[in-house]
Parts: C-alpha cells; structure tokens; sequence
C-alpha cells in the first residue's frame, strides 16, 4: 500500500462523515501511476470504517491481484474513467441529497453551472465567470452499457469534471487524491447552492 491508498481511505472516511456515502454507497479509487494497477474499495463495504486492507488490487483490466472481497460492480466505470482521463489518478462516487435531486431534474439536458467563485476549485479554471457542464447519464443496472454510456460521454464533454447518474450519483477525478477531493467538494457545494437557488425560485 502506498501513501495516496492511506489518503483515499480518508477520503472515503471523511465523505461518510458528511452523510455522502450512505448505506454502504458508492466507491473509491486511486492508480499507482508507476504500474498503472488500481487499489480500489471492495464492495459492500461501510465506508466510514474503510482502512487500506478493505482496498482489493486489480490489473488495467480489472481483474483482482490482491484482496478479499468483490470489486463493485462499478468498477467498469473506473475503469474507463482511467483509459479515458490518463492523467486521472484517483476517482470518488458519491450519493449525497444534492446530487441525486439535480441528477433526476435535469436527467435530459445535464447540469449547467456558472458564475460562482468556487468553480476556481476545477482543475484548470481562472475565472468564475466559467461554466462548468456536468453531463448526465440515465442510471441503469446494465453495466457493460453504462460503460459504452460513460465512455461515449467522456468524449462528448473533454472539459468536464465529473459525471453524474441521473438518481444515483456522482463520479469525479483527479490527478491525486488530493484533487479528486477538491473537485468533489467543490462540485457537491455547488450542487447545493443550485438546488437551494432553484427552489428559492418556486
């Protein structure tokens, strides 16, 4: 195990806290970028008690080196979150309230977001006046589809940083835990502040 496992397991850790993984919800993980294998959580896991032995190992493929346990069946997402984004090294999916409210509203057209100060917490913006497009996929239990979906989106929306399951949840990245941490905080904050805005308005 390395130093960036240690850091997701306290990432996952602390998004439990927040009530963003409930019910042994959602998934981590990190890509050793020496050897390109994945330490990613088993699952069934309540991630709120998650240490780095409950990480199973798996190859570029997917199939597991090390560990006990089951990969989610997720995992296929991951997986092409990191063929797809090179430069990904680490991935959070969440279930929070925010997301999974604006994932069902906007379940056709996706989720805009502009002018807030806090979209400069995206890898790569400068200015608040930027929009952020989160594209939504419609959820379903077919996975190898929703991997063809995920794949087929993440070409569409080369700017984007994170994916959202319309009804389910989020999927966000980055080059280093650290940055897959801020792009989810940043993203969850402002999914808030949109749901909140949007019911302001009746």
């Amino acid at each position: 195990m390395t130093i960036q496992t240690d850091a997701l397991c306290a990432l996952a850790r602390w998004c439990a806290g927040r009530g963003w993984v409930p019910a042994t919800s959602g998934n981590f993980s990190v890509r050793d970028a020496a050897t390109g294998r994945i330490f990613i959580s088993r699952s069934g896991l309540d991630k709120g008690q998650i240490t780095t032995a409950d990480l199973l190992e798996l190859d570029t493929h997917g199939g597991i080196l090390h560990g006990d346990g089951r990969p989610s069946a997720e995992t296929a997402l991951h997986l092409v979150i990191y063929r797809d984004r090179p430069k990904a090294h680490a991935i959070a999916h969440v279930h929070t309230i925010w997301n999974t409210l604006l994932s069902a509203r906007f379940a056709a057209v996706g989720v805009e977001i502009e002018g807030y100060e806090l979209l400069k917490a995206l890898s790569g913006v400068t200015t608040h006046a930027h929009r952020e497009s989160v594209p939504i996929i419609a959820n379903t239990q077919d996975y190898a589809a929703l991997a063809d979906e995920l794949t087929d989106v993440l070409g569409r929306n080369p700017a984007a940083h994170g994916v959202l399951l319309s009804g389910h949840g989020l999927y966000t990245w980055g080059t280093s835990v650290a940055e897959a941490r801020r792009h989810l905080e940043a993203l969850e904050f402002l999914f808030e502040v949109e749901w909140r805005r949007l019911g302001s308005r009746g």
